[in-house]
């Protein structure tokens, strides 16, 4: 995304101005086609036509005026735990190659595929840990994963099947073994020694919360205290050091001339957020014009490639900051939670009336280009199943809730069979579950599936063939998004169903618009459409998960745990 500049001065009279104006805004909130989700069409993502248009919308819905959100359906893969080539127990990039297939055939004529038209990879560099996120070499592949050769073979075939690949950019600190860092903890006169915040050269107490994890931030070392906010074993940068700064911006560069399509962003609000004491709108305004360097630099070998940035806040205008010529997108945290409860409690939770306007403030910080990255849960959060205290039903809502709302959704590996998780962190980054058999060709051994170990339903293999199932549910999904543009491109619009275990609301785009209707609950609702706001009226049934779903006049009958597309 190239976007004009603007000076730093300017940018922060202008996130002034928008968050007291967000919090204003926050402060105020006939024909029966019963045609369930088809199970013949696993599109690829590029954009196709939409074969199931309304062709009887009234003129006047041709004329909206929306913010589009191009989209994709992105996979989140612990490369450890996914797909074992070689036989050695442990995952591979020559197994995701293998895998492809499984996640994108590209061809729309299939159904086995699930369709998504992204890979996260989290961390592929050489790493003393088994989660990869303390790095000891930026420009090198983890060797229990493969070599550099193994990931262009597998941005290749995947591009070949329309899958964009994007990797783990783990900058805010490194491996307490990195050779930078050993070096400047033995010799305070190594041209590393000031890459690394050492709290006796900086005349700074060794004292203060961390901002990012538990307990003091200072560890001692060698006489002398460094700061790792998430760690002792993971030492924060200083990025107030220029040879730092330039050399995070050629690893990135590094990467995108190896073909990847972007990055992901670890801990992207610590880069400068090093303490408590240090959560200000003086700090973010530091760590946005940091990340406005990474992208203009990252411009320079693909101004197209995709950034997606970690910035764990629930709050709408911190989280926008960082749309201003940074991120193309920043995690939705806060609808995650809101998602999740609402499918636990059955009830609407107002999303539609929150994303509406989030949107709009987003919309003005970036000059509308942005697209909101969503998801469920990811690899630091016990695995949705889990938490929905393994209800099938819930869990489908779930996934209806996250695939007909605007943005890029992230599914985490496994969440598509319901693999179940629990922390520690060990416990929700399992193997994937393959095959009904604990081994078997391509299965990942590195660790016991303990938590998905005593259902033999939570794998591929069993789900396939199975036409209630949460993976089967899952492929359509993304099929009728991937179908319809209104569902992957469009806006948001509140509509309010008077029911409350009903959620509703609109996807738009400048050609189209239609209502998706999802009813919660366990039992049948009724509930009466009314013209929206232009005062068109919906009274055509495209789309639904269930039988037995009329459209009698103006009222729609929902049964138990159901999604409704309607025109």
């Amino acid at each position: 995304m190239d976007k004009l500049a603007t000076s730093i001065a300017k940018k922060h009279t202008i996130n002034g101005l928008l968050t007291l104006s967000l919090t204003a805004v926050l402060l105020s909130g006939c024909s029966v086609n019963n045609n369930n989700i088809p199970s013949s069409a696993s599109p690829s993502p590029s954009p196709k036509a939409n074969t199931a248009q309304n062709t009887t919308t009234p003129p006047a819905a041709k004329t909206i005026t929306t913010d589009e959100q191009p989209s994709t359906v992105y996979y989140e893969i612990f490369v450890r735990s996914f797909y074992d080539s070689d036989g050695d127990g442990i995952g591979d990039l020559k197994g995701i190659t293998k895998k492809l297939d499984y996640l994108n055939d590209g061809n729309p004529d299939t159904t086995d595929d699930l369709g998504i038209g992204g890979i996260w990879l989290m961390p592929i560099n050489p790493s003393p840990s088994y989660h990869g996120y303390d790095v000891t070499d930026y420009r090198a592949i983890n060797p229990d994963y493969g070599t550099i050769e193994d990931l262009q073979e597998l941005v290749t075939e995947a591009h070949k099947r329309g899958i964009k690949v994007i990797m783990d950019l783990v900058v805010n600190h490194t491996s307490k073994e990195h050779p930078w860092f050993v070096d400047s903890a033995k010799n305070k006169d190594s041209k590393y020694r000031d890459w690394y915040i050492w709290a006796e050269d900086q005349g700074r107490p060794a004292n203060g919360a961390s901002a990012a994890g538990s307990g003091s931030a200072w560890h001692s070392l060698l006489g002398s205290h460094y700061l790792g906010g998430f760690w002792e074993g993971m030492p924060d940068l200083n990025f107030d050091h220029t040879e730092v700064r330039n050399e995070m911006k050629d690893i990135g560069k590094f990467w995108l001339e190896q073909g990847v399509d972007g990055f992901r962003l670890d801990a992207a609000k610590h880069i400068y957020e090093d303490l408590l004491s240090d959560k200000s709108q003086a700090t973010t305004n530091k760590n946005v014009s940091w990340w406005q360097d990474f992208r203009k630099s990252m411009n320079e070998v693909n101004p197209q490639a995709y950034i997606v940035g970690e910035v764990w806040e629930n709050s709408a205008v911190t989280v926008g900051a960082y749309l201003d010529q940074a991120f193309d997108s920043s995690f939705n945290f806060g609808l995650a939670e809101t998602l999740i409860n609402s499918v636990k409690t059955e009830k609407d939770s107002g999303t539609a009336f929150t994303l509406e306007r989030t949107y709009n403030l987003y919309s003005k910080i970036s000059d509308s280009h942005f697209t909101d990255a969503i998801f469920l849960t990811n690899h630091d959060q016990n695995r949705v199943m889990s938490q929905l205290d393994g209800n099938l039903d819930h869990a489908k809502m779930a996934a209806a809730l996250l695939l007909t709302l605007p943005g890029n959704p992230f599914i985490y590996y496994g969440e598509e069979i319901g693999m179940l998780g629990v922390k520690p962190d060990e416990g929700i980054r399992e193997p994937m579950r393959w095959m009904t058999a604990d081994q078997g060709e391509g299965q990942t051994t590195w660790e016991v599936g303990s938590n998905n170990a005593d259902d033999v339903s939570i794998n591929v293999e069993s789900q396939s063939n199975d036409s209630s199932s949460l993976l089967k549910r899952y492929r359509e999904l993304i099929a009728l998004r991937n179908e319809v543009p209104a569902l992957r491109d469009g806006g948001i619009r509140d509509y309010t169903s008077g029911n409350a275990g009903v959620m509703a609301y609109e996807r738009i785009t400048t050609e189209d618009q239609l209502l998706v209707v999802h009813n919660l609950t366990g039992d049948e609702q009724i509930i009466t459409l009314h013209p929206n706001v232009e005062g068109i009226s919906y009274t055509k049934i495209q789309k639904t998960t269930a039988d037995k779903v009329t459209l009698n006049s103006d009222q729609l009958t929902l049964p138990p745990y159901s999604t409704v597309i309607v025109d």
